[in-house]
């Protein structure tokens, strides 16, 4: 069924829909921009920030000059080890050579190579003597190191123990700033709901109303998109309390709107036909016939039933006949569509 609206106004209408959209998408990007530079206005805390450089710096000094030490005392430990396995091998060598001249000198037992082998055993014990001093240089490298493993391990657990309080610092003061963002998206976001709520109340049936849904569009962008993300979490308190109170608010309002819908539509079907027509507008009239809704009682009805010439809830007529060629036509047009004449 025709809607009673004519073509030209279709369009015009979807392109203002399009400069809704238009202008809600200008003012959301423009208002990102802005809230996104919000954090700017506040210090970009880190840890140091908060710990104690007079106590913490000579830690890290401390701390950094171990690690060439550490590089310099495996460099020496290395070169100790290759000379403690040298030495090591020079003595067993002449250790073995000294065994076998031993068990010849056994066999023979000549005693002109008793000076020999005094000479011999001399020999060997400085070769032991040598070796036991490389392992001794191997282990007092060792025991530096380990002693400089120590020193390190308590200098970061010092380190640690005092960048702890700063860390906890630092996460109080990032909530406190981050708690600060979020009350200036609010003191931003809150006024435009309050002018997107009054425009809504208002002037969304002015001329002007593109610009005014656009707006709105705007304002419930910036509060669902730019706000609740940021909800400060106080274990979850904050967000669900805003989300009761707009339940609950939301609520209240859909029933009150609810009750009053009813007792307006119940008043409304307590009176005359002639007075329930007048007060239809035509658009809306021919808008609701076309979604075969009777615009009485706004209930669903059969309009293409050439028998349902009244609603059958609400009594208002449908369809009636032209007075100049009697054709069936709806009751709401203005003209007959089949002779011309006026309703």
């Amino acid at each position: 069924m025709n809607k009673g609206i004519r073509l030209s106004e279709k369009w015009f209408n979807r392109a203002l829909w399009a400069v809704a959209f238009m202008f809600a998408w200008f003012l959301t990007g423009l208002a990102k921009s802005m809230l996104g530079d919000l954090p700017q206005v506040e210090t970009q805390y880190s840890i140091e920030h908060f710990v104690n450089h007079v106590n913490i710096d000579p830690l890290r000094s401390a701390l950094k000059a171990i690690t060439p030490q550490q590089q310099q005392l495996g460099d020496q430990l290395e070169q100790a080890g290759l000379q403690r396995t040298i030495r090591q091998k020079d003595y067993q060598a002449m250790r073995s050579t000294f065994d076998h001249w031993v068990t010849t000198r056994d066999a023979t037992q000549l005693s002109t190579q008793d000076d020999d082998l005094i000479k011999r055993t001399q020999q060997l014990e400085v070769l032991k003597g040598r070796a036991r001093q490389a392992e001794k240089v191997v282990e007092q490298l060792q025991q530096k190191q380990t002693d400089l493993m120590q020193h390190e391990a308590q200098l970061r657990r010092q380190i640690d123990s005092q960048e702890e309080g700063a860390r906890i610092k630092l996460q109080d003061a990032q909530q406190q700033q981050a708690t600060r963002v979020f009350v200036y998206r609010l003191l931003i976001t809150l006024p435009l709901l309050a002018v997107a709520a009054w425009l809504f109340a208002k002037k969304r049936q002015s001329q002007y109303w593109p610009f005014v849904w656009g707006f709105i569009m705007f304002a419930l962008m910036a509060f669902f998109v730019e706000l609740v993300p940021y909800l400060p979490d106080y274990g979850g308190y904050v967000r669900y309390l805003v989300g009761i109170v707009l339940t609950a608010v939301g609520g209240k309002y859909a029933i009150a709107a609810l009750q009053t819908y009813l007792a307006k539509q119940k008043m409304a079907e307590s009176q005359p036909e002639f007075q329930r027509r007048e007060a239809l507008g035509y658009d809306t009239a021919m808008a609701k016939l076309g979604k075969s809704i009777c615009p009485g009682c706004e209930r669903q009805v059969d309009v293409k039933s050439e028998q349902h010439d009244f609603c059958m809830h609400c009594g208002i007529c449908l369809h009636n006949y032209c007075t100049g060629c009697h054709a069936r036509k709806n009751a709401f047009a203005k003209f007959c569509h089949q002779c011309g004449t006026v309703a």
